[in-house]
C-alpha cells in the first residue's frame, strides 16, 4: 500500500500550557540514513513532552519539532543503510521526537520488539522509561544486587520502572510518593518500603532503617539533595534525572569526599545515536525477557487519542496519575 503523502499530528503552536498543543495536518518526515518510518498506533506521554511545549526543552536541531519521544506501530520504510528490521515488524521505539503523529522516524537501533503478549499501547509505554531507569541505575549508578536503592517520585512511570528493575536485580528498594494510595502501588510493584512524604520525614525513616543508601534515583532535586548526600553510604552513587523541586540549592559537599561518593545526572534526548543503541542492546539482552516472562510491566494510567493531547498534558502536570499516560493514534 502506497504511503499517504499527508499525515494528522499534533504540534506545539507556541510555547505555553496543555492549550497550545494544536491537531494539525503536515507532510510525513523525511527518512535520514539508518533511519525506519513508523505508522504510529501509540505514543507515550512523558515529562519532557511538558517541558518542551512550555519552551524550556527544545529539541536537537535535527529532530522533528513535534512532541513525543517514544512510539510503537509497524515499520512501513527504511531509510538508506538501516539493518536489522524489515518492512512490516512492530516495534517500539526511543524517537529524537516527533511521536504525536500517525507516521515517526527513528534510528532503527533505537527500536525494540514488541513482549510477549503485549498490545501496541502497552509496548509504547516502554522506551523512555526504561532506557532512563536502565542507562542511570544500571549503566551508570551500577545498581548491585544486595544494595539499597532509593528513587523518588515512586508512582510516575520512571518511578514505577526503577522500583521493579531494582527489585528484580536484587535490590532493597526504597520509594516517595504523595499518598497512600501511590504507596499501595509502588509496594505492589516491588518497592520494600514506601514513603509518604507529605506525612513522613524520609530522610528520617531511611536513616532508622538502613546503614545508608548505595544508589539514589533522583527527579526533585532541591532540598532532596542535601539529605541524600547525607544518607548514601561509602561509594554510594547519586544520579540525577530531573529538577522538580528546583535546581539550585546549598549544599554541604563534605559527604561526597569523607564517602567518595559519585554524583552524576543526565537527560536522554541529547545522548548520541551509538549510545543509545547501546542501552538498547543491554535493554534487550537483560530486561526484555522481565517483560517476555511478565515479571515486570508498565502500569497504564489512562489512555488519550491523539487529538486530545492537551487533556493528556494536563492531567500529566496535575500529577494525579499513576504510571504512564498514553495517546492512541
Amino acid at each position: 500500500m502506497p504511503l499517504p503523502e499527508k499525515m494528522n499530528a499534533v504540534e506545539i503552536s507556541a510555547p505555553g500550557g496543555p492549550e497550545v498543543l494544536k491537531p494539525i495536518e503536515t507532510a510525513l518526515p523525511t527518512l535520514k540514513p539508518g533511519e525506519v518510518l513508523i505508522r504510529v498506533e501509540a505514543a507515550g506521554v512523558n515529562r519532557p513532552d511538558c517541558m518542551q511545549r512550555a519552551g524550556a526543552y527544545p529539541p536537537p536541531p535535527d529532530a522533528s519539532p513535534l512532541p513525543g519521544l517514544e512510539v510503537a506501530g509497524e515499520v512501513v520504510a527504511l531509510g538508506e543503510g538501516a539493518s536489522g528490521l524489515q518492512v512490516g515488524a512492530r516495534v517500539c521505539a526511543l524517537t529524537p521526537g516527533g511521536g504525536y503523529a500517525e507516521y515517526c522516524t527513528a534510528p532503527a537501533g533505537h527500536c525494540l520488539p514488541i513482549p510477549k503478549g503485549y498490545d501496541l499501547v502497552q509496548a509504547a509505554a516502554l522506551p523512555e522509561n526504561f532506557y532512563t531507569v536502565w542507562y542511570n541505575v544500571f549503566m551508570r549508578g551500577r545498581l548491585k544486587a544486595g544494595e539499597n536503592f532509593l528513587v523518588h517520585g515512586g508512582s510516575s512511570g520512571i518511578g514505577l520502572t526503577a522500583i521493579q528493575l531494582a527489585k528484580s536485580f536484587g535490590a532493597t528498594v526504597f520509594t516517595t510518593a504523595g499518598s497512600a494510595d501511590k504507596l499501595a502501588v509502588c509496594t505492589e510493584m516491588g518497592a520494600d518500603r514506601g514513603i509518604d512524604y507529605k506525612q513522613e520525614d524520609w530522610a528520617a525513616v531511611i536513616k532508622g532503617e538502613t546503614e545508608g543508601l548505595d544508589v539514589i534515583l533522583d527527579m526533585v532535586g532541591d532540598g532532596y539533595i542535601q539529605k541524600g548526600l547525607d544518607l548514601l553510604r561509602r561509594d554510594g552513587r547519586y544520579c540525577f534525572i530531573a529538577f522538580l523541586g528546583g535546581s539550585t540549592a546549598e549544599v554541604n559537599f563534605v559527604p561526597v569526599l569523607a564517602k567518595r561518593l559519585s554524583v552524576m545526572g543526565s537527560t536522554l534526548r541529547p545522548q548520541t545515536i551509538r549510545e543509545k543503541e547501546s542501552i538498547a542492546g543491554e535493554l534487550k539482552a537483560h530486561v526484555w525477557p522481565l517483560l517476555d516472562s511478565g515479571k515486570v510491566k508498565p502500569l497504564i494510567h489512562e489512555t488519550f487519542p491523539l487529538a486530545k493531547a492537551a487533556e493528556a498534558h494536563a492531567l500529566m502536570e496535575s500529577s494525579a496519575h499513576i504510571g504512564k499516560i498514553m495517546l492512541t493514534v
